[in-house]
């Protein structure tokens, strides 16, 4: 009944992307992340449709389809690979921090500024983010996969990172919303598609993501000025797959997924990452755009006060604050593991 819900769900959805494979093969059903973001276009989907399939060798058929384009809510999606209506299913996991707020500690705003620093970060959590899935969602991880850094789009004129005091603004997930409060901000709650309208409408002020996703999403239109302090740290994308499907695949098939992800989605996405920063900008403002024309938003410097001042509100506030969340133990985890990699550490009384 469960998979025949997936598979009206998805038939209504997209009408394309089933591998066609032989009798024997191993069926799965994939719930792939924003469907009209690079991530997905570039690397979920040619390696679930054609990659993986390819390297069976016609022994995996996948059926493919988004969680935006089912009508299903970001939050929602591990509770329903959970409950095994589809197979495998990535999302931020930022999303997911209402049932699992230990897994915040993933992707904490500020300490990475660069492609290295956000994957020794992500590879120092693993362990504990393979838990709580386990745990949580009953879950297998198979990839961690990075947005590119989460900044500030905004409608009116920013100088620095004081001048978001008193602005509502959109953060990209719970820590991010935690860290805009501290600073003075108004933590406004929105989804990621409805931030356009929400910006144009004056329901907010600014709104965080990434430079790629918001120039794949037209943010351009209805912001005019960018600070590209990675406020909102790099939005972790959890690729998983249902702890009893899972179980059920023989250990070649296992080891043929894990292996193919890592060399042909999950290093390939992180190698995109690191080469796409300064290009995504570029594209915002003004500079050569590999992917179409360039917008014209006002760059915002970065300052070593800016820095300086984010950090200080991360450690003394932001940070405490998670720990009582998710509990001293998670936080005494993480500080034996992110923490050393990234120098940080939570206090903890």
């Amino acid at each position: 009944m469960k998979k025949t819900l997936f598979t009206l769900l998805a038939a209504s959805a997209l009408s394309a992307g089933v591998v066609a494979a032989p009798a024997q093969a191993e069926d799965l059903s994939v719930v792939g992340s924003w469907s009209n973001l690079p991530l997905h276009k570039q690397f979920e989907a040619p390696f679930w449709t054609e990659q993986l399939p390819a390297a069976s060798g016609g022994s995996i058929s996948v059926q493919m389809t988004t969680h935006d384009q089912m009508g299903i809510g970001g939050g929602d999606v591990f509770r329903i690979l959970n409950d095994g209506v589809f197979d495998v299913a990535m999302t931020v996991a930022d999303y997911a921090v209402g049932d699992a707020p230990e897994l915040e500690g993933l992707d904490v705003p500020l300490v990475a500024n660069t492609a290295a620093e956000a994957k020794a970060m992500v590879e120092a959590a693993r362990p504990m983010v393979e838990d709580i899935f386990k745990d949580r969602f009953n879950a297998k991880v198979l990839a961690v996969a990075p947005y590119p850094p989460q900044i500030v789009f905004c409608k009116g004129a920013v100088t620095s990172l004081a001048d978001l005091q008193g602005k509502k603004v959109r953060g990209s997930g719970r820590m991010t919303t935690k860290f805009l409060e501290a600073l003075g901000a108004v933590g406004v709650n929105v989804a990621f598609s409805e931030v356009p309208g929400a910006l144009e409408r004056g329901v907010i002020d600014c709104a965080v993501t990434g430079a790629g996703s918001g120039y794949s999403a037209g943010w351009w239109e209805v912001s005019d000025h960018l600070l590209p302090i990675p406020l909102g740290g790099w939005d972790s994308v959890v690729t998983a797959m249902n702890m009893e499907k899972w179980e059920s695949l023989s250990a070649d098939t296992q080891n043929l997924i894990t292996t193919e992800i890592k060399t042909k989605f999950e290093d390939a996405a992180w190698a995109a990452a690191a080469a796409s920063i300064d290009t995504d900008i570029a594209c915002l403002t003004g500079g050569t755009c590999p992917a179409g024309e360039a917008a014209n938003m006002t760059l915002v410097e970065t300052t070593d006060a800016d820095l300086a001042k984010a950090k200080e509100i991360l450690t003394t506030t932001v940070l405490p604050e998670w720990a009582e969340r998710a509990g001293k133990d998670w936080a005494a985890r993480w500080n034996d593991t992110v923490g050393k990699t990234v120098g940080v550490t939570v206090p903890l009384s």
